[in-house]
């Protein structure tokens, strides 16, 4: 006979939908729900009814009691599983599917073979089988993935590139095979990397291009060198067009991960925004088509009646008295050893006398009469192991018989337990003094030296008393436990790990202990005599409340299943219920799972005497799987389909709900097929959406006996939730926790809830308490859970449930790749949202491709079915996870190690990219509100005042080529007078120039460059010296002979392949017609060594100064006008651009006279010079203002650091110096070196407090951090915090900003990063979120002035505007020096008119960002100018060291639009993949920027110059051209 469908709505829906698909779009459920009717001989007639218009959410209301019910219409036996067991699996797959067409080549990870993290095999236990997830409850999804037909995934889909295929961890340029790279598409890279010859940029000479720019530079020979991977080949890398190799495997993996990136997954961001004091993220807007709730207001939903038994006793323990009395010989407990034989059997009446002796010895035998030890409602702690449920039934009703408070924690083994801080967290708010514990664990615990026991970190100090029979004392005979009717106090305090990590305690009283016992013997049906298999905790949650509170109430015989039984053999807890004809079962999805796994071993089991299975985690919403698998397998075995019952608990409210044991015949449990998306959205909605975002899940039953439950929202006011949406379950009932114990504050928000209506007014006077369920309230009162609160992840607004997504992963087939219980899903903020993060254990024979295409599966899948982006996947080495007591992964200590970095992966997948998707507003070109139409009146333009500043007048220069004749002079007037001081690493002067010695000096080079170089006037003369007096000399010899010098930094002796092409580079840009050197570098430039990678025939004359006759040259050069060229400049910049620029002679005099004015400098003074003299400030210093100014000028080469690092700051000390000048890289030398080293540095008698001024000189913005840290180190060394200032320079200004030693401190300002992002300079307090420090670049020179001019337009900024910063000085230089002859350019940067205002002054164009500042301090003409970045440097990211990252050395650059960050790995190479997300992270947070590529590299591997600066092009051409033998290098997809 057929069957009707009862709802006639239900009817209509289903022919106007033809058929089930408005239920379910799955193309699998509905086959499966085909397939059940077919099974049930279930055909439903549809009969038309008019049914009124409505919209899809009311009709689902209505529909809500059929939907949820549909699978429970027939009272047939029970439908065949084994197919439901898979449909997350289908659904996965079917969501793959839709990238099989794609055939996206993803770039596979680079890694170099020493950073493969293998586990040894033997370490390796199968943590499947050992280490399941207790909170996450990992397993609960499907029966076996082996089993599945046609689920297979061992072949790659076509979505990944055939080409996967040998290792991705060879190392080196020749190992790192591309992975899923195709051919290379050399016309688009080329497209990509065409450098335009803008007019704002100098020659870019480091390109191989011969007929385009002069060759590639390298690094500077000199001090460290850094930067040069072993055996590397720079002639390799000029073989290409733009450095950049056409098959480079880099530029393909690059060119994969931009095609990843080009389809846009989100709708794109608003273009402006309008005020400054918006957020800077942009705020995503509102889905107009986000599911609300609609329907109405829920109703507290009421348990049954909880009984009134007559022979309940008044108090647990007096149900214990009275069974050791009455029932002495009945089984109270049977324990299990290693094997799964029994161990021993506790009777009621062994348990009675041993329970009244432990509360005898507690409460008489500790301390004396006068002094207890213990007192009534005294905290004490249970240490006993899983194994020994025995003694702790001993330990636990002794406690309660002696009226104290047990608190069960669980055994600590080492000091580093994941959560052992935690646990003393807990026993030092619940003040517990005393430990209980058994002798074997005592002894097992760890000992220091002395055979104490260890301090646990975080733990109070406690008194160990062991338990042991033998150590218990028989009580008088008149001596009896008080046994008072159960009141409010506190029974037992059971511990709660919450989200964080952290430990509550949970507070449960007597009479909630007692009526908690009450409802679950009504709930379940107990009766006297029963057995009962625990295979859980026995110490807390289902294992504490059934298997030891209620079933001693009930006189049940409890067979006790430990953990490590459960690993050793997984089938035990099967037999013990075969064997004791057990009538209950108290088991998780995970003993579920094991179980059906190791069925095949032995088929001679029964559980027809089941009556009740109940699954502790039953209210999982992926438990359903696990069951139905279950019962498929063991149906055949004798259990019943209506003997599952699971059921939901939590901490605080305890039990909430169970499902009560079947009738047999009766309906199947309902289930329900839920929409994710609605999930995440927080309602109820039938999935019809995607057919692969469904949800199934089951009831866990009806709520408990005496219990009142009803439906909040989780955030916010508790305001009860409609019919149709998810919240969370709060509960009133006598049987629930009472409070956390000591934390009032979180008690009040947790146990004290007053549920509201809509309008805000309370329901009622009565407390709820919250479970921490989300859920729903199906029909007939059943109560529906769909995940945890602390599992709950809000990302951008929406929930997702961590089980949901382990699940997803789970059915990308891990057997092969990652184990399944050993999966953690968290989230991490960053940058204003949530990030979900999954790192799993990856097995050891799982290759990386095997693991990479696990990866990329698994994004795709949690992409397409929870319709969320990952921000991390990391695989991490098996075994590595902290785990809990019992063995599932500590998810709160994963998630500190992630963000401390201390994960250790073994590989990771990042993908900001998808995920992030607030990123801040496109950059806005503000008004400036100054126009060629504007009308300027003094230094105010449209009533804004001009972005100025300038330094005090120069004064009037007489003799434009002093310093050439100032040294004539010097050494006639006054001959014996020390210019120059050198010194060696020892601190001791290895020479000594006096006026007249380096006149004549300079003589004998001017008649050697006259007799031998065959030299014209203005010809172009290298010289190549190391830090030294000759290098001075040669110098004004050249001038001598009216040559033109150009310093260079010769050549690295132990690494000529690298750095001698930048010498051979610069001496042909600069057309030299003979280079001065000394000996020995004469014989390296003319070596072998030097054959190998120069052309060595073709060097201009040499000329050897080292032993020259003592000749004058005919006649000193007269130069007929100042504005004849001195000198040329060159300098490498951090792009990799050689840039060689023309000084004057009048600039040289108007440098050194400003200088001069600027810090007091004269005959009598004497000043430390401590950097590189090759270009630049360094070359003035060190060459030119001595001679100009007369002072004596102690010189100490930077590269002497290298083997006395307290060179520098003992000369300081020794000389008395009052003014210093070094570089950055100086500093960092000495703050990294001798920061430790203060103490031995006083001892060894190291004053600074002489030092009045110690100016760091750069072409940057002030490096404060760095400054700051030196001034703090060495403050008591007499450092005075103002003595630290910094100079700043620029090609075409050498000098513009100098700190004095007159005039106000240098000036720290905080600026608004929001406002800088769009060109507004907004000053806040220290302290302010977004805010930015930056220090004064100098006071600004005399005779300098500084306008802020926008590049654009080219017109003057206002005050409040960042700009580029143009300078008007006499001492700048003249223009670029080139052999291509641009004129162009030399005009654009150094002859350059502003479009409007002063239309008549030449400015020159220094390409920094900048702006002025001004004080009331300051005159009007005055200001502080702040460097704040390079123009096209800022627009990309600020520099690396600006990461404020201190242990990591970066540097940034971009390429094909992505931002490429290097770093420097100073630890093990096995920690290499902790700096990816580390990276990621810092330049999310601190500059908005989203990181393409991570590289990690060696120490030493990033180029510095002798400026301390970053050669960026060069790493740059370097890893293009694969030649930095990576460590990593990760793709951010």
């Amino acid at each position: 006979m057929r069957k009707r469908c009862r709802c006639p709505l239900l009817e209509h829906c289903l022919m106007m939908e033809r058929g089930l698909e408005v239920l379910c779009i799955s193309a699998f459920i509905v086959v499966r729900i085909i397939d059940f009717h077919r099974m049930m001989n279930f055909h439903p007639i549809v009969s038309p009814i008019h049914v009124p218009s409505t919209s899809p959410h009311s009709l689902y209301l209505c529909c809500l009691p059929c939907i949820v019910n549909h699978f429970s219409t027939s009272c047939e036996p029970p439908r065949n599983t084994s197919s439901l067991t898979d449909i997350h699996t289908e659904a996965v797959q079917a969501a793959l599917a839709k990238h099989k067409e794609q055939k996206m080549a993803l770039p596979m990870p680079t890694k170099r073979r020493s950073a493969y993290v293998q586990s040894p095999v033997d370490n390796c236990t199968p943590p499947d089988t050992s280490s399941a997830s207790e909170d996450e409850s990992s397993l609960h999804h499907q029966a076996s993935m082996s089993e599945v037909p046609g689920q297979s995934l061992q072949s790659p889909d076509s979505w990944i590139n055939r080409s996967l295929q040998g290792s991705s961890t060879s190392s080196s340029a020749s190992s790192t095979l591309s992975h899923g790279e195709g051919k290379a598409q050399p016309s688009a890279l080329a497209d990509v990397l065409a450098h335009a010859q803008n007019s704002i940029i100098p020659p870019d000479v480091t390109s191989s291009a011969a007929q385009e720019r002069a060759p590639r530079v390298d690094l500077p020979p000199n001090a460290p060198v850094r930067g040069m991977s072993r055996g590397q080949s720079r002639s390799s890398m000029m073989d290409t067009a733009d450095g950049v190799p056409v098959s480079s495997r880099v530029s393909t993996k690059i060119q994969q991960l931009l095609n990843t990136l080009k389809r846009p997954k989100r709708p794109p961001l608003r273009e402006f925004f309008m005020d400054d004091s918006e957020e800077i993220v942009e705020v995503p807007q509102p889905d107009p088509n986000t599911p609300k709730p609609e329907g109405r207001q829920i109703i507290p939903v009421k348990g049954e009646p909880l009984g009134v038994v007559s022979n309940w006793p008044p108090a647990l323990q007096a149900a214990l008295a009275r069974w050791g009395a009455t029932q002495a010989k009945s089984p109270a407990l049977t324990t299990l050893d290693i094997t799964g034989k029994p161990l021993y059997t506790l009777t009621y009446g062994k348990l009675w006398t041993r329970s009244v002796k432990l509360a005898y010895t507690l409460l008489n035998k500790l301390g004396t009469k006068a002094e207890p030890v213990l007192k009534p409602g005294d905290r004490v702690a249970l240490v006993y192991p899983n194994s020994d449920p025995g003694m702790f039934w001993v330990a636990f009703y002794g406690c309660l018989l002696a009226e104290v408070i047990p608190v069960p924690i669980e055994v600590p083994l080492s000091r580093k337990d994941a959560g052992s801080q935690q646990i003393g967290f807990l026993l030092g708010s619940c003040g517990v003094g005393l430990a209980l514990t058994s002798e074997v664990c005592l002894k097992g615990l760890p000992k220091t030296p002395n055979g104490e026991i260890l301090q646990f970190k975080g733990w109070p100090r406690l008194k160990w008393v062991v338990t042991d029979s033998k150590y218990l004392t028989k009580p008088s005979k008149d001596w009896q436990p008080h046994i008072p009717t159960a009141n409010n106090d506190i029974a037992y305090i059971e511990y709660k790990a919450s989200k964080e990590g952290t430990v509550m305690g949970v507070a449960v009283s007597k009479v909630a202990m007692l009526t908690h016992c009450q409802a679950l013997t009504q709930a379940c049906n107990y009766s006297e005599g029963e057995t009962l298999v625990n295979v859980l905790d026995f110490k807390k949650d289902m294992g504490l409340w059934h298997g030891v509170l209620t079933s001693v109430m009930n006189r049940i015989h409890t067979v006790s299943v430990p953990y490590a039984v459960m690993k050793a053999c997984p089938m035990s807890w099967v037999q013990r219920v075969h064997l004791h004809k057990a009538r209950v079962a108290l088991v998780k999805c995970r003993d579920l799972h094991w179980a059906m796994m190791a069925h095949r071993e032995q088929r001679d089991v029964s559980l027809a005497s089941l009556r009740m299975l109940i699954v502790a985690d039953g209210a999982n919403p992926w438990s359903v799987s696990s069951c139905d698998a279950f019962l498929n397998v063991f149906q055949i075995h004798g259990l019943k389909p209506e003997v599952i019952c699971p059921c939901a608990t939590s901490p605080e409210a305890m039990t909430v709900a169970i499902r009560r044991p079947g009738v047999p015949g009766a309906p199947l449990p309902a289930r329900a097929i839920l929409s994710m998306a609605g999930l995440s959205h927080g309602v109820i909605r039938v999935n019809t959406e995607d057919k692969n975002s469904a949800l199934t899940v089951q009831d866990v039953g009806h709520v408990m006996p005496g219990a009142l439950m009803c439906i909040v929202k989780p955030d916010g006011p508790p305001q009860l939730c409609k019919t149709d949406e998810i919240g969370e379950i709060v509960v009133n009932s006598r049987a629930g926790g009472t409070m956390y114990y000591g934390l009032p504050g979180v008690t009040k928000n947790t146990f004290e809830v007053i549920p509201v209506n809509s309008s805000g007014a309370p329901i009622g006077e009565i407390p709820f308490v919250r479970s921490g369920l989300l859920g729903f309230v199906g029909p007939g009162s059943l109560v529906f859970v769909v995940g945890k609160i602390e599992g709950l992840l809000m990302v951008s607004g929406r929930r997702h449930n961590a089980d949901d997504l382990v699940a997803t992963a789970l059915a990308v087939e891990p057997v092969k790749t990652v184990y399944r219980g050993r999966i953690a899903v968290f989230s991490v903020t960053v940058f204003y949202d949530e990030r979900i993060v999954i790192v799993a254990e990856q097995r050891p024979e799982a290759s990386e491709e095997d693991s990479f295409q696990w990866m990329s599966r698994v994004l795709q899948a949690i992409d397409s079915i929870h319709q969320v982006g990952l921000y991390c996947l990391a695989l991490v080495p098996a075994n590595t996870l902290p785990k809990t007591p019992l063995g599932g992964i500590h998810v709160s200590e994963t998630k500190q190690h992630f963000l401390e970095g201390n994960l250790h992966p073994c590989n990771i997948l990042m993908c900001p990219h998808t995920c992030v998707t607030n990123l801040p507003k496109p950059r806005q070109k503000q008004p400036v509100g100054v126009g060629p139409a504007s009308i300027m009146v003094g230094n105010l333009v449209a009533g804004k005042r001009i972005a100025q500043a300038a330094g005090r007048d120069l004064g009037l220069i007489e003799d434009q080529d002093l310093v050439r004749k100032a040294l004539q002079w010097r050494a006639q007037t006054d001959p014996d007078h020390t210019l120059f001081v050198l010194l060696n690493a020892k601190g001791t002067a290895v020479c000594a120039a006096t006026c007249v010695q380096l006149h004549k000096r300079a003589e004998k080079i001017a008649a050697a460059l006259s007799e031998r170089g065959s030299l014209n006037t203005g010809d172009n003369v290298v010289l190549l010296y190391p830090p030294g007096i000759d290098l001075i000399a040669s110098f004004y010899g050249c001038l001598y002979a009216g040559c033109v010098p150009v310093t260079v930094r010769p050549p690295h002796p132990q690494n000529l392949t690298a750095t001698l092409p930048t010498v051979r580079m610069i001496i042909d840009v600069s057309k030299a017609a003979c280079i001065l050197t000394t000996q020995n570098l004469m014989k390296i430039l003319r070596s072998k060594e030097a054959a190998a990678a120069v052309n060595i025939k073709t060097w201009p004359t040499i000329i050897d100064t080292d032993d020259l006759p003592r000749k004058r040259p005919p006649q000193i050069y007269k130069p007929p006008t100042a504005e004849m060229l001195a000198y040329l400049d060159f300098s490498v910049s951090t792009t990799g651009m050689l840039t060689g620029v023309k000084i004057s002679h009048a600039a040289v005099s108007a440098l050194c006279r400003s200088i001069k004015l600027q810090c007091e400098l004269y005959s009598s003074r004497q000043i430390a010079i401590c950097l590189d003299p090759y270009c630049g400030l360094g070359f003035v210093l060190w060459c030119l203002c001595s001679v100009y100014s007369g002072h004596q000028s102690i010189l100490i080469p930077p590269m002497e650091l290298e083997t006395s690092l307290p060179l520098w700051l003992s000369t300081l000390s020794q000389y008395r110096i009052r003014d210093t000048f070094c570089s950055y890289s100086v500093m960092e030398l000495c703050t990294k070196g001798l920061g430790t080293q203060t103490e031995a540095l006083k001892l060894r008698g190291v004053n600074l407090s002489c030092v009045r001024s110690c100016v760091v000189v750069a072409e940057e913005r002030p490096r404060l951090a760095l400054t700051q840290s030196f001034s703090k180190l060495f403050k008591d060394l007499g450092l005075s915090p103002r003595a630290v200032s910094t100079a700043f320079g620029s090609r075409v200004n050498l000098a513009i900003c100098l700190q004095g030693t007159t005039g106000p401190d240098p000036s720290i300002v905080y600026v608004d990063m929001k406002s800088l992002r769009h060109d507004r300079v907004r000053l806040v307090e220290r302290g302010a979120p977004q805010s930015l420090p930056l220090m004064e670049s100098g006071t600004i020179l005399p005779g300098v002035r500084v306008i802020i001019v926008n590049p654009e337009t080219r017109g003057p900024l206002g005050d409040s505007h960042l700009g580029e910063v143009w300078v008007n000085s006499p001492h700048s230089a003249s223009g670029y020096y080139t052999i291509y002859g641009e004129e162009s350019l030399q005009a654009d940067h150094f002859n350059t008119r502003l479009s409007f205002g002063d239309p008549q002054t030449l400015w020159a164009r220094t390409g920094y960002l900048g702006f002025v500042r001004r004080t009331e301090l300051l005159d009007a003409s005055g200001g502080q100018f702040h460097a704040v970045g390079r123009v096209k440097k800022y627009k990309v990211v600020t520099k690396g060291h600006c990461l404020n990252l201190s242990w990591m050395n970066l540097a940034v650059f971009t390429w094909t639009n992505l931002l490429v960050v290097v770093s420097e790995l100073c630890g093990s190479e096995q920690d290499a993949l902790d700096l990816v997300p580390l990276v990621t992270n810092v330049v999310l947070e601190e500059h908005h920027l989203v990181v393409g590529v991570v590289v990690i590299v060696d120490p030493g591997v990033i180029p510095i110059n002798s400026r301390g600066e970053k050669q960026r092009m060069h790493l740059r051409d370097s890893f293009l051209a694969d030649q930095l033998d990576p460590i990593y290098v990760a793709y951010n997809m």
